[in-house]
């Protein structure tokens, strides 16, 4: 259906819309025996009442240049236009939210859509298909298809917080409450979220080397970044000691791209200089659920007793990349700071997959899926 933007301030809709149809059939965007859409359909599709789509079409009938049609409709007429019509740009046209760069109409000569193409290595050959999803999907549509009609919480559905925060206690030995967890769309959203949370005159303290995303969110949401040199056990005391930061962002366990895993005394570090700083702990906890033949080390979130730590983790990387579900534990004196100033955001993860994923997890297939990926990376390694 033909779209146009015919808001904005001090703007006449009716000639505003005459005009942009106007322009479309003179630069031969729509051709002679187009039919335009009906009067009620076309005014709820752009935004306006059924009176000013009657007026416009009124003005363009009257003018010539379409013609109305008993029990049929509005068509566009045959106006043996001359050759170089082809190349009119009315300013109501370039106007027009259509998407393209203005220049690049569907007339221009030799312009052509240049459609995407996925990439072609985004699946791996070597994952695991999650199953038993599909038979989750199947289920919820079949037995409670009015969750797709709910209102989205704005920290995540009560359902996936309160299995997240049940995981968290038989996997990690975490104390969690649910009202501390918040849901979103990747490790990257949560990056942000916390950017803003924290604010940008917040200096954040980075491994390095550490996952090259950290960073580039950070810098993108206004954030200073400074990055503290790794040594065999994590960041070197005399980085920490050193360091501007009042934000350290660490993976603890099997940080990337170096392997590295902090000592419990390494942890305690970390875990004093937030607290000498008046600071906190990020806790990116992304590749714990693939530790070999034990649990994983303790997180910092229950070593802390001092409410300095916010623990993250994703499905991405445990489930699969399309899975575009993380989430992060607030400690206690954080919430108020987050409802007061993020508190209006709404949860960017749809509810459906939020009860998919519940599910998946509350069923115990979430930890079946997790034993059949180490099993299969053991036998790699062996």
């Amino acid at each position: 259906m033909l779209t146009y933007n015919v808001s904005g301030k001090n703007r006449n809709k009716t000639q505003y819309l005459y005009e942009c149809i106007k322009a479309d059939i003179r630069s031969g965007v729509l051709k002679a025996g187009d039919k335009l859409p009906s009067k009620r359909s076309f005014a709820v599709h752009i935004g306006v009442s059924a009176i000013t789509v009657e007026n416009a079409y009124a003005m363009l009938e009257e003018e010539g240049y379409i013609e109305a049609r008993a029990r049929s409709g509005f068509y566009v007429r045959d106006m043996q236009l001359p050759a170089d019509f082809g190349k009119y740009r009315g300013s109501a046209a370039n106007e027009r939210d259509t998407g393209k760069p203005e220049g690049q109409e569907k007339t221009d000569k030799g312009f052509q859509i240049r459609y995407l193409k996925d990439d072609e290595n985004t699946v791996s050959d070597e994952r695991e298909i999650p199953q038993g999803m599909v038979k989750i999907m199947r289920q919820l549509l079949s037995e409670r298809p009015e969750i797709l009609l709910e209102k989205m919480p704005h920290m995540g559905c009560a359902a996936l917080r309160n299995t997240i925060a049940d995981y968290l206690k038989r996997y990690r030995g975490m104390n969690v409450q649910p009202a501390n967890v918040i849901v979103g769309s990747g490790a990257e959203y949560l990056y942000g979220m916390l950017v803003q949370l924290f604010g940008r005159d917040m200096t954040f303290g980075i491994e390095y080397p550490s996952y090259e995303k950290i960073e580039l969110v950070y810098k993108a949401n206004g954030a200073l970044t400074e990055h503290l040199k790794m040594g065999n056990d994590g960041i070197l005391s005399k980085e920490l000691a050193a360091s501007k930061a009042t934000v350290l962002h660490v993976s603890p366990y099997h940080s990337y791209p170096t392997g590295i895993t902090a000592s419990a005394s390494k942890r305690y570090e970390y875990l004093s200089w937030a607290e000498s700083r008046n600071g906190f702990l990020i806790e990116d906890d992304f590749d714990s659920e693939f530790a070999f033949l034990r649990k994983p080390i303790e997180p910092m979130f229950s070593m802390d007793n001092n409410d300095r730590v916010i623990y993250m983790n994703t499905f991405s990387k445990s489930i699969a990349p399309s899975i575009r579900v993380a989430y992060m534990v607030l400690p206690d004196r954080l919430m108020d700071r987050y409802a007061q100033h993020l508190g209006f955001y709404s949860c960017p993860v749809p509810v459906f997959d939020q009860y998919i994923l519940s599910e998946y997890i509350k069923n115990g297939m979430f930890e079946r899926h997790l034993n059949r990926i180490r099993r299969k990376l053991q036998e790699t390694k062996a």
